[in-house]
């Protein structure tokens, strides 16, 4: 059963090489910390994951480029292109699906970010 996400989760990238810790934007709290949404997709909510090694990444690519092909990874700028999938199918935030544990989202440099923690365990999407 997937946990409710909240802020203080742990994250990653598959491009990133650092894990990275979710922020909602929101105000509903649980288990003292504030619940997020599928639509929590900003800098704000998802902050860098160290060095991004995309080469989908411009700033890689170039730096890759300039190495004579060696990859050179650059710092991360999450540039998320979608809500996260598939969000609790029983939980709500004010008409908007809770993010659970096991929902991800995709970077527009090609990485794929997942939740590693929920940042709490006393509440599960049933």
């Amino acid at each position: 059963m997937p946990n409710i996400v909240c802020t203080g989760a742990a994250m990653q990238c598959s491009m990133g090489m650092a894990p990275s810790n979710f922020a909602a934007s929101g105000t509903q709290v649980l288990a003292g910390a504030a619940v997020g949404v599928v639509s929590d997709t900003t800098a704000s909510n998802i902050p860098p994951f160290g060095m991004c090694q995309s080469l989908s990444n411009p700033q890689v690519a170039s730096a890759t480029s300039a190495a004579q092909g060696v990859l050179t990874p650059q710092p991360c700028m999450p540039m998320v292109v979608s809500p996260w999938s598939p969000g609790s199918s029983g939980v709500s935030v004010g008409g908007v699906p809770a993010l659970d544990d096991s929902s991800q989202c995709s970077c527009g440099w090609g990485g794929s970010i997942t939740i590693t923690s929920a940042g709490q365990t006393s509440a599960t999407d049933q």
